[in-house]
């Protein structure tokens, strides 16, 4: 079964992302059976990656999916390819039929509670398509989806940003040229108590 859409917001100009948001995008009992079933099934790890010649581990859970021949690295991790989960490939088909990307991987977080976070990045890897759309759906608690623009972020008075609340179930898609110019994040937030999943369906070169 393919999910309406409850509403859609876009922001096409130059000075902002390029967006489109659905709240709500799956039912809350979808929703909620998703997360319960990914928050068991998936199998997660805590990896560690590289920063200024010290290793740290993330502060989320994670897990790759993706088809065969995708492989994916950031800050000095290669992620193992996990296969597609019967769950996970019913998921991927309603959010390729609803946004009509060919999406062939997927980067699972895992946001155990508010000290869980992302630091400020640019999915724009040598491996990810830069001309396709990335589509994040969220799961669970909510939490804040910051953007700050990347050639202007150290430059005096143009700490612009732009807050968006996600919460359970909504999807949002980020097009080009989203991550060329801007940065994303998820902040910390110490009184969330509540887990968060975020599936990001990406399309990556082979």
């Amino acid at each position: 079964m393919v999910l309406a859409v409850v509403a859609l917001i876009t922001l096409p100009d130059s000075s902002a992302p390029n967006l489109r948001h659905w709240p709500g995008w799956a039912p809350r009992a979808t929703a909620n059976y998703w997360l319960e079933q990914l928050i068991t099934e998936v199998p997660w790890k805590q990896e560690q990656i590289e920063l200024f010649g010290r290793r740290h581990l993330l502060p989320r859970l994670t897990c790759w999916m993706a088809d065969p021949g995708c492989s994916y690295r950031y800050s000095n991790l290669e992620n193992i390819i996990e296969s597609w989960s019967p769950i996970i490939t019913a998921i991927r088909q309603q959010i390729i039929t609803a946004t009509g990307s060919p999406f062939n991987s997927l980067l699972l977080n895992y946001y155990r509670n508010g000290t869980d976070a992302m630091g400020w990045h640019a999915d724009d890897e040598a491996e990810l398509d830069p001309l396709a759309a990335i589509a994040s759906l969220s799961l669970g608690a909510s939490r804040t989806f910051r953007f700050k623009p990347k050639a202007r972020c150290c430059e005096p008075g143009s700490q612009k940003t732009i807050n968006i609340e996600l919460n359970h179930g909504d999807l949002l898609i980020m097009d080009y040229p989203t991550q060329q110019h801007w940065l994303h994040a998820i902040p910390r937030r110490l009184r969330v108590k509540e887990a968060r999943l975020n599936l990001t369906f990406r399309v990556v070169k082979k």
